[in-house]
């Protein structure tokens, strides 16, 4: 694996001092993910060497790999994402709500579950949960509502639908298969304890460890940074057959937020979307997930465009910069920027008198062939709805992102036809089947 130049080495180094230094964290270790793995760590504090086996607590990073053991039962056609909760898990009172509304924050469930603070103390089965109405606390899909609640009831699911623990499901499906040996529920071998680090003095109290039950999925697992940069690695692409790359790539897309704009925080499904606006340029846009728990905060972020990213794991309760992670990708893009894979030709996916300006009424737009077999439909010298198209039945195209997605996008000599809109290869075209018809006398002057 390269490794990175001594000045980017130092400026990050720099970075996670002061971040270990300012926070008053006591012990830091980060990293960069490139190429399959860690490329570079560090260990800041109090921590053992080698810094990158010693075991942090992931917090909320876990439901990254809660999503992956649910959409491998997806992907199995064991459920559906539109499936409600009852489905597979009845007697809950958010059962009426969907598997995909709970892995995007969209179901409406309780932020945290009923009875005590299930991050400081230890917890039981579905059972002793004690739900009751009030753990619904919102209508189905009207609004991003985090829920550790919510992940705690799809690692559930994962763990009757495959007839043992969620832990057993989770290591022997995603984080065996990955290589990530030192990921565990319980903290194993080298492992940092967790500490609340006091606001006034610079005295430390030790925090509790506990297995949270039912709430594990939510956020319980422990991990080293080698481990934690193969889970970055797999969230660029690498995902040793765990998950298909396209499901992967599912988990990105932002639910409930209109990516066109320049900067935006999302959820996927099981992962954070964060786009960054960088000056003039479009953005940078950034996922993965952070992480807290009594005692310690986690980062792992990815850009999955410069196949990089970048890691932080403290054990401190607070005072950790969540910003860490995506200031250290920004620190390697401007010092190591991805030198990309060279453009060669490739054949057209559709005969190429298709490609080329096509009209929506008066309004130019262009068909092109992309990279990949697809197809990209966008504004022309002006901005507009745009999508990419991938091949879908019948020589249909199935729009994969942007305003299109997931519309059926057919391809005619005279015209496009796409969710009731009708494209023309000249401004409404009378030879073409015009919504409305075309006024016979065509375009005037004053």
């Amino acid at each position: 694996m390269p490794e990175l130049l001594p000045s980017t080495a130092r400026t990050l180094l720099a970075r996670v001092a002061r971040a270990q230094r300012d926070g008053r964290v006591p012990s830091l270790v980060a990293g960069v993910v490139r190429d399959g793995g860690l490329a570079w760590s560090t260990g800041r504090g109090d921590v053992a060497e080698p810094h990158h086996d010693v075991a942090y607590r992931l917090g909320s990073i876990s439901k990254t790999v809660t999503a992956v053991t649910v959409l491998r039962l997806r992907d199995e056609g064991l459920l559906d994402l539109d499936d409600p909760l009852d489905r597979h898990l009845p007697g809950t009172p958010v059962g009426d709500r969907t598997v995909g509304q709970l892995l995007s924050h969209l179901g409406g469930a309780g932020s945290e579950s009923p009875g005590g603070w299930w991050e400081r103390t230890p917890g039981g089965t579905l059972s002793e949960l004690g739900l009751s109405d009030a753990d619904r606390v919102l209508p189905a899909a009207r609004r991003f509502h985090y829920s550790n609640l919510g992940f705690g009831l799809l690692g559930e699911l994962v763990a009757r639908a495959r007839g043992r623990a969620w832990s057993e499901v989770a290591r022997d499906e995603v984080l065996l298969p990955l290589g990530m040996t030192r990921t565990t529920p319980r903290p194993q071998g080298p492992a940092a304890q967790g500490f609340a680090v006091h606001p006034w003095s610079e005295t430390v109290l030790a925090e509790p460890e506990h297995d949270a039950g039912v709430m594990a999925p939510a956020g319980q697992l422990w991990s080293s940074a080698t481990d934690l940069a193969r889970l970055g690695a797999f969230l660029l692409g690498d995902t040793g057959d765990v998950l298909s790359p396209a499901t992967v790539e599912e988990m990105t897309l932002p639910a409930g937020i209109d990516s066109a704009n320049p900067g935006w925080m999302a959820y996927g499904l099981g992962v954070q979307v964060m786009r960054l606006s960088e000056g003039g340029s479009p953005g940078v846009t950034l996922v993965g997930h952070g992480g807290s728990m009594p005692g310690f905060l986690a980062g792992l972020w990815v850009d999955r465009e410069e196949q990089t990213g970048a890691l932080a794991m403290g054990n401190t309760t607070s005072g950790l910069d969540g910003g860490l992670a995506a200031a250290m990708l920004a620190d390697l893009r401007a010092a190591e920027p991805r030198i990309v894979e060279p453009w060669r030709p490739e054949p057209s996916p559709v005969s190429p008198e298709l490609l080329g300006p096509w009209f929506w009424g008066p309004s130019p737009y262009v068909l092109r062939a992309v990279p990949g077999g697809m197809l990209h439909l966008g504004g022309l010298g002006r901005p507009g709805r745009s999508s990419r198209f991938r091949p879908g039945p019948d020589g249909t195209w199935v729009g994969l992102d942007g305003y299109f997605a997931g519309e059926t996008l057919r391809l005619g000599d005279t015209a496009l036809s796409l969710a009731t809109f009708v494209f023309t290869r000249t401004p409404y075209d009378p030879a073409a089947p015009v919504p409305g018809g075309v006024a016979p006398e065509g375009w005037q002057g004053s």
